[in-house]
């Protein structure tokens, strides 16, 4: 029986903090420990290098199955909009206006986080690399883990993240022609342009967008009388 299964995943994960911080504290690396995860974070230099350090049967960690791969915008991080002070006299909703500073010019205004999974040793960590945004690339870790094909292209559509050595970067979620990425923080919720139906041209035509974006917040919160005790009734 391997001997794996007799540890505890509080066990399993101690030791993997042990074994990541001897491995790569040297690398300029940092180990996070919280709410029963571990966080590596790698100077984007160092990612590949770290990536196969991480992978396969003859490491000691093991981590042979990248579960996915995502991009973030810290840009507006700990920012919140959603507050307000009052509701409006008519209709069901009120307006909150996204006046909130964006950050674009944050030297760690992206990250590309990466999940694994190590089958041998029953553990799960999280690996993140930081980008700045003028800058926003990194070195594709398909040579690692070839499933991160994809994973990558959606992050480079979605948040405009190279991923350098990556053999065939496009778009694969949104149009060929399409404008910007939209999951960035300072992407209009509106987007750039819209499209409809013309019957005189008998085509699909592009316009400026004429919508005003706005956040909507609920305009009343009821309580549930399911949670509520008996006294309160």
């Amino acid at each position: 029986m391997n001997a794996t299964i007799k540890t505890t995943p509080e066990q399993r994960l101690a030791k993997l903090v042990d074994a990541l911080n001897a491995a790569f504290n040297k690398k300029g690396c940092t180990v996070e420990q919280a709410f029963g995860e571990v966080t590596l974070t790698v100077p984007r230099e160092q990612l590949l290098e770290v990536a196969f350090e991480l992978y396969g049967s003859a490491s000691i960690f093991s981590f042979d199955l990248l579960i996915d791969l995502c991009g973030v915008d810290y840009s507006t991080y700990g920012q919140v909009e959603w507050e307000t002070s009052s509701a409006s006299s008519s209709g069901f909703g009120r307006g909150v206006n996204r006046d909130s500073e964006i950050n674009t010019k944050a030297a760690d205004r992206f990250a590309v986080v990466y999940h694994l999974l190590s089958i041998e040793n029953n553990v799960r960590m999280r690996v993140k690399t930081y980008l700045d945004s003028e800058h926003p690339i990194v070195e594709s870790v398909m040579p690692v883990w070839p499933v991160a094909d994809w994973f990558e292209r959606e992050a480079f559509d979605l948040y405009g993240i190279l991923f350098e050595g990556h053999p065939d970067l496009r778009r694969i979620l949104t149009d060929y022609g399409f404008v910007g990425h939209p999951f960035r923080k300072d992407f209009p919720l509106s987007g750039h342009v819209e499209m409809r139906y013309d019957p005189e041209k008998k085509r699909v035509i592009y316009e400026p967008v004429s919508i005003e974006p706005r956040t909507l917040v609920p305009r009343v919160i009821r309580k549930d009388n399911r949670y509520m005790n008996e006294e309160s009734n």
